[in-house]
């Protein structure tokens, strides 16, 4: 079969994140259209999206990353599960518009978490969805928590999850800056890209990076690197490519596998 990719354009690409419930159409559609032509061109994928100026303000709003308990808490968890679906919708929207078979599958429909942690999630429909030749497009979500009432799980969390059963070739997470950097390029100019995070410089990295500015509640460019590297580390021959989706074409070449020296590879 076709290599399977999975792909998430993160919520600081598609959205304003300094501003609540501000999408990019622009950038969405211009992804939309680089997407398609990945696809055209025989990359089967798994789309998911951050949910950025739309989810994470109004999860921080209520604190609903830290637990669900009381009746205001809930409102919130409601609230949080609502502006998610609405971004999605945007992003389901373009992808249709450019041709895309894509199929929103919202996590919390399934998800249940402990502690923070996604601990299940029922994939069939995802791995139906893509046997049957269509584009499944998941997202950061509510979920239930055992032990924590309610939470928030990521779209790294949902991807790092549906990984061992479908086992991509690739994950491709375009965000807003070129790659993982020395120090956040937003504050310090003097910040460099980093081509490869690797067991060498691994540790150095995680003690230079911060947080994501704006309003994130998921744990910023730190947990994403920790994350994905424990990933890679997990499941040999996966390559883990971030890179900025701002850059028109970027996306487009990450996909098709055909973006060496751009972005940051992590590979254990």
């Amino acid at each position: 079969m076709a290599e399977l990719v999975f792909l998430k354009l993160g919520g600081s690409l598609i959205t304003d994140k300094a501003r609540t419930q501000t999408p990019r159409p622009d950038v969405i559609a211009r992804c939309a259209a680089e997407i398609a032509a990945a696809w055209g061109a025989g990359v089967r994928l798994l789309v998911g999206h951050g949910s950025g100026s739309f989810g994470h303000a109004e999860a921080r709003r209520f604190g609903t990353r830290q637990g669900v308990r009381t009746p205001d808490e809930w409102y919130g968890f409601a609230r949080v599960a609502d502006v998610a679906r609405r971004l999605n919708c945007l992003v389901v929207q373009a992808l249709l518009q450019a041709g895309l078979p894509a199929v929103a599958v919202s996590p919390s429909a399934s998800a249940v978490a402990r502690a923070g942690e996604l601990a299940r999630l029922d994939g069939a429909v995802v791995r139906g969805l893509l046997e049957r030749g269509a584009l499944p497009v998941v997202h950061g979500d509510v979920a239930l928590d055992e032990e924590w009432g309610g939470t928030i799980v990521s779209t790294e969390q949902v991807l790092i999850h549906l990984t061992p059963a479908l086992r991509p070739q690739r994950l491709v997470l375009a965000g807003e800056v070129a790659g993982v950097f020395s120090a956040d390029p937003g504050l310090d100019p003097a910040a460099t890209l980093l081509p490869r995070v690797s067991a060498g410089n691994y540790d150095e990295v995680l003690r230079h990076l911060g947080g994501a500015r704006g309003a994130d509640v998921t744990g910023g460019m730190a947990d994403k690197v920790r994350r994905m590297y424990r990933l890679a580390e997990a499941n040999p021959g996966l390559l883990v490519h971030l890179v900025g989706g701002l850059t028109p074409g970027c996306l487009q070449r990450a996909l098709l596998g055909q973006a060496a020296g751009e972005g940051t590879v992590i590979a254990p």
